[in-house]
């Protein structure tokens, strides 16, 4: 029996340094929905296993074993006190591609990709640790972070849809499956239909199942996709093999300190990507926090940070990961969030969805039967993730802003981010801040200027308005 919330309380946890420890059974109850959408939805983590196979040249079976490492960060996020569904830094994927093209597969790839997760690790374990990333949310402009999700949304889209993408290639049940899984999370008629209708909030609970389901049975159908060959039993992560990719290892070694200084601006694009998802996940997580005040949901930058560094430590010593590790996985989280906002009957904390979903999407890894399904239709878990990630990054992004000059600037910033280019990002960062202080910082300093002078007028009609007060009050005491 899980230990009981009181109403409008912070969920139950045993307090470790800078972490709050939450364990399922004991702090929160096993959520039956998100165990099911773990048992599907954690195909998507295996998408990494063509890419570590293709550009670090990982045989299948070591790159399975990475996907348990990976399981195992993915876990972190909800046992330590963070609410958002931990996946990659997606948008910034097709950078670090760009980056790991510059080396050949095999040994000299496995350097370059543990010199970018070490330099990602150092960057959130110094901004955890210092409070600066908690300084970061308030300092940087509110445009340029639009405009940094709404880029990053922008980049992911553009990555399906270009020529020779997955869309491109498998049209029929990709659009498909999209639509559905749109219109199944987002579609204000759908919601309407769910308050009066079960079986329509059934399929809510599912989020991003139904839709996949559906693209799945196309793609078979139109032979967009071949038909999987079932196993059975368990799978046969090979940690052995996977030590070979490792630096510790005497045929890969440490990288030089000129492959240190190449993977700066990747990891830096990382970041800023990153910090964008710590933005959209707080944004999706405060929509649903005001629909439930039965909990109270802490949303705390330094131990996102923390944690996030955490995995991509465990990455770079354990697993080199191309997807990075991101704080959010964007469509998992919305959905997450969108069955939260039902009621306490239906998810009773956001830990408990985050966490029961994890969870069962590691012990997935090892079913071979589910492995064996999925395998050939990869592709469509991950085109999914980017296509919904796109949509959500581009909706809060513009939640965001709030006013023409902020949209203007956004604007710029989130074209330029979305450019082809591997300085993009950085591209964006100088453009925003200096359109901000050309275009809106004079406008923030009227608008001080203008809130000064209504404070003052506001506190003479106080003034005056308490004199007027006592000269009424004291005929009366007389």
């Amino acid at each position: 029996m899980a230990i009981e919330r009181a109403y409008g309380a912070e969920h139950p946890y045993w307090k470790a340094g800078p972490f709050k420890i939450r364990l399922p059974f004991i702090h929160y109850r096993w959520e039956f929905p998100e165990m099911v959408q773990g048992l599907f939805m954690f195909v998507v983590s295996l998408g990494m296993i063509p890419l570590l196979m293709k550009y670090l040249g990982m045989p299948y079976e070591a790159a399975l074993a990475g996907c348990v490492i990976a399981g195992i960060g993915y876990l972190l996020p909800a046992l330590l006190g963070v609410p958002l569904v931990p996946g990659w830094i997606t948008p910034a994927i097709p950078v670090v591609l760009l980056y790991l093209q510059n080396f050949e597969p095999g040994p000299e790839a496995v350097r370059a990709m543990f010199a970018l997760q070490l330099e990602v690790f150092v960057i959130f374990l110094f901004l955890g640790l210092t409070g600066l990333g908690d300084r970061l949310v308030k300092l940087i402009p509110n445009s340029l972070k639009a405009g940094i999700i709404i880029g990053a949304g922008i980049a992911a889209m553009m990555g399906e849809l270009k020529v020779g993408g997955r869309i491109d290639a498998t049209p029929i049940s990709l659009l498909i499956g999209c639509i559905v899984s749109a219109y199944i999370l987002f579609s204000l008629s759908f919601k309407h239909i769910v308050e009066t209708n079960r079986f329509a909030k059934m399929i809510s609970n599912f989020g991003m199942i139904p839709g996949m389901f559906i693209a799945m049975i196309i793609g078979w159908a139109v032979s967009e996709y071949p038909l999987p060959e079932i196993e059975w039993g368990i799978t046969q992560p090979d940690f052995v093999l996977l030590m070979d990719f490792l630096v510790f290892n005497s045929e890969i070694g440490m990288p030089s300190a000129d492959m240190f200084l190449l993977a700066i601006p990747t990891a830096i694009i990382a970041y800023v990507i990153a910090f964008g998802d710590i933005l959209v996940g707080f944004a999706l997580c405060k929509r649903a926090d005001h629909l439930r005040p039965d909990e109270v949901i802490e949303l705390n930058v330094t131990r996102v940070h923390l944690v996030t560094a955490l995995r991509n430590g465990l990455h770079a010593l354990l697993a080199p990961w191309p997807g990075l590790a991101g704080p959010l996985w964007t469509a998992a989280h919305a959905t997450l969030a969108e069955r939260y906002a039902l009621g306490r009957k239906s998810m009773d904390s956001i830990y408990s969805g985050g966490g029961t979903f994890w969870i069962t999407g590691l012990i997935a890894v090892f079913m071979l039967p589910l492995v064996s399904v999925f395998k050939p239709v990869l592709p469509i878990a991950l085109s999914l993730t980017l296509v919904l990630t796109a949509y959500i990054c581009i909706m809060v992004g513009m939640e965001e802003l709030k006013n023409s000059a902020e949209r203007g600037v956004a604007g710029i910033v989130a074209v330029t981010l979305a450019m082809p280019d591997a300085k993009a990002t950085v591209y964006a960062v100088v453009i925003g801040l200096v359109l901000y202080w050309l275009i809106e910082r004079p406008n923030a300093a009227q608008r001080s200027k203008r809130d000064l002078s209504i404070i003052a007028d506001d506190t003479a009609s106080i003034e005056a308005g308490d004199e007027h007060g006592q000269a009424q009050k004291k005929p009366a005491s007389n």
